[in-house]
């Protein structure tokens, strides 16, 4: 398997030094380049397309909100993980909503670090309940079911289901009997029907329970538990997770 191309965005220099020298120790990464503000962070991802960015909240020029919002927008299958000493609920609540896969606390121990980041690049790291609760008061704003909606097949519910359940594309395909390919076509699949830019999203957009139902779900089809739904994706220091 080909390294994770990865772009590192802070705007102290120690900063981008310490996270180099973690990743430098797995083959399956690869640092392509790094940025000291939003701006270039848009520029160099224009220039060389990295798989993962890593990206600083609090920075001049250009803070990492908002360049993960107009990344996103350009970009939308670069996957983006904001890198802070804060673990405030908010910021990360806003990256969320802005395409963000996660965040990743700065003074965490490599090899939990890289174990975190790893679990981000396939697309394997389930939500929060303290994020999920937030970004689920918001789904009772959204427009009930309308001509643009395109109910879900039974074979993406049944992946949709299991990815709820923190099943990985592996785990997926096993019990599905199908190849990862075939999941990996199926989650693109859901994602374009649902307008979501990633996993975490999508494992709430199920969450939403009576919402998606009426929206998504052809009428006459039952819903399977949702058991282990709020397994933990926030990492905090020395791997606890919460």
């Amino acid at each position: 398997m080909q390294p994770f191309r990865i772009l590192i965005v802070d705007d102290h220099s120690h900063a981008r030094e310490a996270i180099r020298e973690i990743l430098e120790d797995y083959k399956d990464f690869q640092i392509i380049g790094e940025a000291k503000n939003g701006e270039e962070a848009i520029q160099l991802t224009e220039q060389y397309m990295p798989d993962i960015i890593l990206m600083d909240i609090d920075m001049p020029v250009m803070d990492g909100l908002e360049a993960t919002k107009r990344i996103k927008l350009k970009f939308p299958y670069v996957k983006i993980v904001m890198t802070t000493v804060s673990d405030d609920i908010t910021d990360l609540f806003d990256a969320l909503k802005k395409g963000a896969q996660g965040y990743l606390l700065k003074n965490i121990q490599s090899e939990t670090w890289c174990e975190h980041l790893r679990a981000f690049a396939l697309d394997e790291v389930p939500m929060s309940k303290e994020i999920a609760f937030q970004i689920l008061k918001e789904f009772p704003q959204r427009k009930a079911r309308t001509e643009e909606n395109v109910p879900l097949s039974t074979r993406e519910l049944e992946v949709l289901q299991l990815v709820a359940k923190g099943l990985s594309n592996r785990e997926i395909s096993e019990t599905l009997i199908i190849s990862e390919h075939t999941v990996k076509s199926h989650l693109k699949n859901i994602l374009s029907k649902l307008h979501l830019d990633n996993r975490v999203q999508l494992t709430l957009c199920f969450s939403a329970g009576d919402w998606f139902r009426s929206t998504y779900v052809p009428v006459g089809m039952d819903m399977v538990s949702r058991a282990g739904l709020w397994r933990a994706s926030i990492f905090r220091v020395g791997g606890k997770r919460v």
